[in-house]
């Protein structure tokens, strides 16, 4: 049995977006059993609410941003790889602008803000897509796929022609503790030619050598280096499990990608909810009055399966 968590109390942090380069304050409230996610844009009239749900991916372009009609919230994969990474089910996060900060680029503050926050369980069992069949998509040389597996297993493929990175694999088995070592230190990354061309169209404003990793033709221009050899598919790794934190639920399932992108990991889930013949939604426990309380993860009409 696998009780959903959230955290004990309220914790804030305070940081700069990377691409609107505007200041950001965030604070990440406990929320009760089978709420979710949710992002609270405390500068806008009325505070609209914005659930983390793959439903709600307006852009993957550059990083994974959430909308409603009244709002938006952008580059929301770290936090929720942290949330994911241990096992917090349920948050309420106020924001007071459109983009949540970029910290260091990594998912490591975030997750040192919640282990200080405290974590708790709250007496409801923690549901699983457990695949049933294989899923796979792919988009000329870039593929995304799923095979059934009694773990949460990754294994991710990156391969940039660049002396600093070229082809690196990584296969990681989701735990918390391994989570936390392994992947949440792991910073996002960008060449040089490409943040100057963003910069120069408004557009990562707040990116500098404190906040990504930064390559141009020769190496690394960060002063203090990599903090792991293959620190680039560790942070590939870390975006995806922040964007499959939108289906709500973990999988399990081995899923391998290569040269994985937000907008492949966004095609995916929309296939994964639509292809159910693939899954079912498993609770680890009898009690109906649990199941009846759980909330629906897609429009779709879904199976659930009870242990």
């Amino acid at each position: 049995m696998q009780f959903q968590q959230t955290i004990k109390r309220s914790v804030a942090c305070h940081g700069i977006g990377i691409h609107s380069g505007r200041p950001a304050h965030l604070v990440i409230h406990p929320a009760p059993a089978n709420s979710g996610v949710n992002f609270i844009r405390t500068d806008l009239p009325g505070a609209p609410v914005i659930p983390a749900r793959s439903s709600r991916v307006v852009d993957s372009s550059l990083a994974t941003t959430l909308g409603s009609e009244q709002a938006y919230v952008s580059t929301v994969e770290h936090l929720l790889a942290a949330l994911a990474g241990l096992k917090v089910d349920n948050a309420r996060i106020e924001l007071s602008g459109p983009e949540l900060p970029i910290l260091d680029g990594s998912a490591a503050p975030f997750t040192i803000l919640l282990q200080k926050a405290g974590i708790k369980a709250v007496r409801w069992p923690r549901a699983f897509f457990q695949m049933q069949k294989p899923l796979e998509i792919s988009d000329g040389d870039k593929y995304i796929g799923i095979e059934p597996a009694t773990e949460s297993k990754l294994t991710y493929t990156i391969d940039f022609p660049h002396p600093a990175i070229g082809r690196q694999q990584l296969s990681f088995q989701l735990g918390t503790k391994a989570f936390c070592r392994e992947i949440a230190p792991a910073r996002t990354f960008g060449f040089l030619q490409d943040v100057q061309k963003l910069q120069a169209n408004g557009q990562a404003l707040g990116g500098s050598l404190d906040n990504a990793i930064v390559l141009d033709p020769d190496g690394v221009l960060n002063p203090e280096g990599l903090r792991f050899p293959d620190e680039f598919v560790r942070h590939k790794i870390l975006d995806l499990i922040g964007d499959l934190a939108l289906l709500g639920w973990p999988i399990l399932g081995h899923i391998r990608v290569a040269k994985g992108s937000h907008a492949l990991h966004q095609k995916f889930m929309q296939a994964l909810l639509q292809q159910q013949e693939t899954w079912r939604l498993y609770i680890p426990e009898t009690q109906p009055s649990w199941r009846a309380a759980l909330p629906a993860v897609n429009p779709f009409r879904f199976r659930v399966a009870m242990a």
